[in-house]
């Protein structure tokens, strides 16, 4: 076996131990958000707020459904039904409804924030160096939930999503400078065309007023 092959090999052994863990039905050995034990709903839905748009219900929804994601979709009766043992500032169990609903919630929000981000960046109002010190911040700030809750990113998968991220967002600014630049170029034209043209229709109506003038004398 070459020494890739062994590489890949033991990645995805330990990737099955991780998911048979992490999505075993007993709670008991799910070991997520054990750095908030002790803390209030109130107090955990008040540290995200100042952070983020999401609340701590649709933190904690949106973390297990990650965890407990199967083929067919998150174990949403599971998840709501140990809710309160799976995640200590949750105290109450939820319907598979529920969980489903702060799921949809927590999407909702993520894809505003994404399009709201876009736009700043695409319409012209970030320069790429701004929007590469508003992604260090954002990193930031993911990373430290991330440790809040006791998830371990291997550090070269987090140096990689921020380069990857940081790249796309890089071309993107660059790219919509160039059209934004392109479009004010068009109006220019546009509007140099329009007063080119009012001007020939001045000019025309003041000639034919002369003529009408020159025939009134004879």
């Amino acid at each position: 076996m070459s020494y890739t092959r062994f590489i890949a090999y033991i990645t995805h052994e330990i990737k099955s131990y991780y998911d048979k863990t992490m999505r075993s039905h007993d709670p008991t050995k799910y070991h997520k958000f054990k750095k908030v034990d002790g803390a209030s709903y109130e107090k955990v839905n008040q540290f995200l707020r100042k952070r983020t748009f999401i609340t701590a219900r649709e933190w904690a929804i949106s973390r297990l459904c990650a965890d407990f994601q199967t083929s067919s979709g998150s174990e949403m009766t599971f998840i709501g039904q140990h809710l309160p043992e799976l995640v200590p500032f949750m105290t109450d169990t939820y319907t598979p409804q529920a969980v489903n609903q702060a799921r949809h919630s927590f999407k909702k929000k993520v894809n505003k924030s994404g399009a709201t981000f876009l736009y700043g960046a695409m319409c012209g109002f970030y320069t790429p160096e701004e929007l590469d010190d508003l992604l260090f911040q954002a990193s930031e700030v993911a990373r430290f939930l991330l440790e809040v809750e006791s998830t371990d990113l291997n550090v070269d998968e987090e140096i990689e999503i921020e380069d990857r991220v940081t790249d796309i967002m890089r071309q993107v600014a660059e790219t919509s400078a160039r059209l934004l630049s392109v479009r004010e170029e068009q109006q220019r034209e546009k509007r140099q065309k329009a007063m080119q043209k009012k001007g020939n229709d001045t000019e025309a109506t003041i000639t034919d007023g002369q003529l009408d003038g020159e025939e009134d004398v004879c």
